[in-house]
């Protein structure tokens, strides 16, 4: 393995991708927490996949989680990882790092490196100084049901998705100008309008220049540059996807450390997890709000309570945090001015979380206005339509002020999220 990476928190891996002759279609499902309350996106694509190989067997879509007979969900997805791997259906790509285009449901072409980081330099606690952070809040009570689903599995497919600040553009986008030196790896459709993917494997020198690249790119210089912030401990990855899913890749990792002594740490394949890397000034790359939508509430006591929260609220648009609402009896905005917190999500967010605490009643949280606004009209709901955040100011919060408010902001739509193609032993 190449030594240049030891520093810098991500290595290349050996990573598993179905042999030839799979319907690589039907093999990619897109990320487990997407389309949480629409279970007939997940209906349609059981029946696409059929009885062929594909990733829905081997993940749990997060529709499920809460399901009563959830253990058994998790018991048939250990026992579809160890008959894939029984049957040998995967070939092992040694050491190495994927780069990938995802074509997107508006036809930009989203650039990204599958490789694997190291979850001792990873730390979702806010204000952490780890070359690996989290972007938002962790609930930390979502972390256990996804360790029941991870502990005991012989296979990671990840959906998370890690930013790098690169404005000069000196990572990723020298592989791209270099694609047609690689091999190609896979190149095809993905089901359910997600889009197309294609993937190459790096060369050697090739995964050489970028340790150097990323190298320079956390150096202190750079740190400096950036963010005016010399002599600090450099930020290198931040968390823009799957926060809650590399939480629980480093809880099952600490686990297995009470466990192991601690000359063998560094052998534990599941020290290690597979992400997808890209650069945040990617133009393809973009943030998309976060909604929200409350269930089993009374929305006019909701607003009401809402008005009490913040005294000097007001409905209709205005100078402040504005945020739009709809349920059945209508649709209008609530503005708060002169907002206690940086971002309207997190001015939402306080209030919920503490109402919530009090009345009852579930919120999720959805991607696209359309959904927000549907499931916000069906009696008992209110849906909350949040403004987008900037992503240039997402490195300088994090580094300055520590994590946002937890599903703060989204890379794109729902359908053009990760889709499960790669995969790694971690047993």
């Amino acid at each position: 393995m190449n030594k240049k990476f030891e520093a810098l928190g991500m290595h290349p891996a050996n990573i598993l991708l179905p042999k030839d002759g799979t319907d690589m279609a039907k093999w990619a499902v897109v990320a487990c927490d997407q389309f949480t309350s629409q279970p007939e996106y997940w209906e349609e694509v059981d029946r696409i996949a059929g009885d062929q190989p594909s990733t829905l067997r081997l993940i749990l879509p997060e529709s499920k989680l809460n399901d009563a007979n959830v253990e058994d969900h998790i018991a048939d997805i250990n026992r579809s990882m160890e008959d894939y791997l029984a049957r040998d259906i995967f070939t092992t790509l040694p050491d190495s790092i994927v780069y990938i285009e995802r074509t997107q449901s508006d036809g930009s072409v989203r650039p990204g490196l599958v490789a694997a980081v190291d979850l001792e330099k990873y730390d979702y606690t806010p204000g952490s100084g780890s070359m690996i952070r989290a972007t938002e809040g962790t609930v930390l009570e979502r972390i256990p049901p996804r360790v029941r689903v991870r502990k005991d599995a012989p296979i990671e497919l990840p959906h998370v998705m890690l930013l790098i600040d690169d404005p000069k553009k000196i990572c990723v986008e020298p592989i791209t100008a270099a694609k047609e030196e690689m091999e190609v790896l896979y190149d095809f459709d993905l089901m359910m309008k997600g889009g197309h993917l294609k993937g190459w494997k790096l060369n050697e020198k090739q995964i050489d220049q970028l340790a150097d690249a990323l190298g320079r790119l956390c150096s202190d210089a750079a740190m400096e540059e950036k963010y005016g912030l010399g002599g600090v401990a450099p930020l290198l990855f931040a968390v823009g996807d799957g926060n809650h899913s590399l939480a629980t890749a480093k809880t099952c990792y600490e686990n297995l450390k009470k466990v192991t002594p601690e000359d063998q740490w560094a052998d534990l394949p599941a020290r290690y997890a597979l992400v997808e890397i890209e650069n945040l000034h990617d133009d393809a790359l973009k943030f998309e709000a976060i909604h929200r939508v409350v269930f089993g509430v009374e929305p006019e006591k909701l607003i009401a309570a809402f008005m009490e929260f913040y005294p000097n609220a007001h409905e209709g648009q205005g100078v402040g945090h504005t945020i739009a609402y709809t349920h059945a009896g209508g649709a209008g905005y609530l503005t708060v001015p002169n907002p206690r917190v940086q971002l309207a999500v997190g001015t939402l967010q306080n209030f919920l979380d503490a109402y919530l605490r009090e009345h009852g009643g579930e919120v999720d949280y959805i991607h696209g206005e359309t959904i927000t606004d549907e499931l916000g009209r069906k009696p008992g709901n209110i849906g909350f339509k949040l403004p987008a955040m900037g992503k240039d100011q997402l490195f300088k919060t994090v580094i300055a002020d520590g994590v946002l408010p937890r599903k703060t902001f989204s890379m794109g739509h729902a359908e053009d999220k990760r889709y499960y193609v790669e995969g790694r032993k971690i047993r």
